[in-house]
Order: C-alpha cells, then structure tokens, then sequence
C-alpha cells in the first residue's frame, strides 16, 4: 500500500506514539485533574508534560494550551470565543480557506452575529497582504487565515498579518491544519491564537488537537461543565485552560500526543519540510509530461507539499481512465491511499478544477522516493 493522504491525516504515527497510547490506557486510567489519589496525580502528570511540549512547540505558555478534540474544534472554540467576547464585529478571512473557518463564520453571520469579508489571495504575498488591509474597517475585530492551504499547499505570510493586524489592535487567528509540524510556527511571530490538529503533522491520533493562545484577547466559553477546579463555584472557571476543557479530556491521545511532537522535534521540522518537498517536486516533474494531468500548484510563493492534480476530462474518473467503459489494468497495482474529488475548500470549489477528476496527495516523513516513483508509474 502506498499511503499519500497524510494531509487528512498522517499515517503510520511513529511507535513511540502507539506505546504512549497504550501506556496510558493500561498504566494511567485514572481521571486527571479530577482525584487526590496517586493514579490521577500521575496521570495528571503526564497529560501536563504532553501540554508543556505543545506549548513549547508553538512558543505559548502552557496554561495558555488547551487541548481540543481536533483542529476544527480550536478554531470554533477560537473564532466564537472572540467574537462573543468582542460583541457584533468584523471578520476577515481568504479565500483559501478549508470549511472548518468558513461554516463558522457563515453560522455567525446568519446569527447576526458578525459581518465577514473574504479578501482575495491573488498570485502573491504582497497581493495578499493588500487585499486583507482593504477590507480593515472601524470594527474589525479579527483576522482568521489558514497558514497553508490545503488545496494547493500555498503559505500564507502570517508574520506580515501579523504586524498588519498588531497596528489596527487586531486579533489574528491561524489555522494550521496543514502547516502545523511541517513549517515552523510560533507565537512570537505576532499570531495571537494558534489552532492545530494533533493528528496530522504532529502524528498524534485522531481525535487531538490543541489551541495555543498568547492571551491578549479574552475568549467566551462555548461549552461549560465539571473541570476539576472551583468546584464549589456555580460559574465557569475563567482561567486556562480549564475554562476550555470542561469534561474529561481524551487522556490517552493527548499523552501520545506529547509524544507526536517529541518525534517532530527529534526528526527536526526543516528537515521534515525538505524531504516532503523534494517527494513533491519530483512527483510534479515526473506527471508533467502525461497526458491530461494538470497539477494545480501556486507559483512565486512558498508552499506546503500538498499536491492537488486533475487526471483526465470532468466525466473521468480519478485514474485517468476514461468514464463509461471499462478497461482493466495489465496487472495487480499496488493500492494507493489519497483524496478525490471535494477537498472541503468553498473558494476552491467556484473555481476552474474539476470536482470528479480531482486529487490531493500529500508525502508524509515515512514515504520513500520509491514509492513515489511507483504511483508515477501507475498514473
């Protein structure tokens, strides 16, 4: 099997992951927080130590990193929490943005909540950077922009946004779904609220996630409930992260987790880049000359190795074979794992890719280049 749909979720998570997973289901079963006994202290320990590398990871504090049940849940604890706090408001966002920011939004706006404007991304930074600073009104209250694009892996220039946002005394939240564990990112780099899928590149499992928050802006609760602290108060908790973490968390993942992000920092997260990048580049020179493939790649601006390709007419099918008829490959393939048609990006959608012929590939850091060449070789 050739497994290339790591930008839905990274497989095979490294065995430290899979130990810590287990180790925590036999060894640490108590409810952390939430008991005086040596059990839940000691896993209370643990989920700690996983929620300190996370916030190290992204350059937060670790009371400011609350763990969530995946990236989308950050961002809806994120984008609400702002702007219930903030009251009516402004949103901006881009065009090349998955689904988890733009129901949100669309659900706010329908409630009357905010209004929001969708700047254009254009061809390059500068394009980028001018469109969002256009939309700037008197009661914008929040930039929330993807940090990579999960359709055609470009990188968005968060660190110019950033200071773009800082002068106008606006909050800037960035999806990293994609980005998280393959570019670095930080909150030192003028990002106010970082949200990220644990299960993606940071190889965590499913079901993980965390939002990392520098604290300069207050967030509203959406969910309330036993935290474990305050008990004898009536009121939520307003200090994290228990405020955002009512109910027992997900022990398990989040301690393996912790180990997820132990094997991005030892592998080394520019060295991650630059394998999955050079799996990128040689897939794309290597179908350049099919017939009927076209990759959709952003070009002049750094990207993500996400690679989104057509293969065929609309009416084809994803293997390039043409649909109504049937023919049968000489031999056996080997299986290949990735995304087809819809990619859960609205923007994209209106475009000019086709949704039927439509596939995402992403290299993750246990694909080989022979592997590589072998799904060449199957296109």
């Amino acid at each position: 099997m050739i497994y290339l749909d790591n930008a839905a979720t990274t497989y095979p998570k490294p065995v430290s992951v899979l130990h810590s997973a287990e180790k925590a289901l036999y060894d640490y079963g108590a409810n952390p927080g939430r008991s005086g006994h040596r059990l839940s202290l000691e896993t209370s320990r643990q989920v700690f130590y996983a929620r300190e590398k996370c916030a190290e990871f992204f350059g937060g504090e670790t009371e400011n990193t609350v763990f969530t049940l995946n990236c989308t849940h950050a961002i809806n604890f994120a984008l609400k929490g702002v702007c219930n706090a903030k009251g009516h408001c402004h949103v901006i966002t881009s065009d090349l943005e998955h689904n988890s920011v733009i129901r949100p939004l669309h659900a706010l706006y329908k409630q009357k909540r905010i209004n929001y404007s969708i700047a254009d991304s254009g061809g390059s930074d500068d394009e980028l950077l001018s469109a969002v600073e256009k939309q700037i009104r008197r009661d914008t209250a929040v930039v929330i922009m993807t940090a990579g694009c999960n359709v055609n892996g470009r990188v968005t220039p968060l660190a110019r946004i950033a200071e773009l946002c800082r002068k106008h005394n606006i909050c800037l939240i960035a999806d990293c779904a994609q980005a998280a564990g393959v570019i670095p990112l930080n909150l030192a780099d003028g990002i106010n609220i970082i949200c990220a899928p644990g299960h993606k590149g940071l190889y965590g499992p499913m079901g993980t996630g965390v939002l990392v928050t520098d604290g300069k802006y207050p967030l509203s609760t959406l969910i309330e409930g036993g935290t474990g602290s305050a008990s004898g108060e009536i009121d939520q908790p307003d200090f994290l992260p228990d405020s955002f973490e009512s109910g027992t968390i997900n022990t398990p993942g989040a301690i393996a987790l912790g180990r997820g992000v132990e094997f991005v920092n030892s592998k080394g997260i520019d060295r991650i880049y630059v394998h999955e990048m050079s799996l990128c580049d040689l897939f794309i020179k290597r179908v350049e000359n099919i017939g009927k493939i076209r990759v959709y790649r952003p070009e002049n601006v750094k990207s993500l190795p996400v690679v989104s390709f057509t293969a065929g007419d609309e009416n084809s099918s994803v293997t390039g074979f043409r649909g109504g008829g049937e023919r049968k490959p000489p031999r056996p393939q080997p299986i290949c794992c990735r995304k087809t048609g819809f990619i859960c990006v609205v923007g994209f959608t209106a475009t000019s890719l086709p949704t039927k012929s439509r596939v995402r590939l992403k290299r993750g850091r246990y694909v080989l280049h022979r592997r590589c060449s072998i799904h060449v070789r199957i296109l």
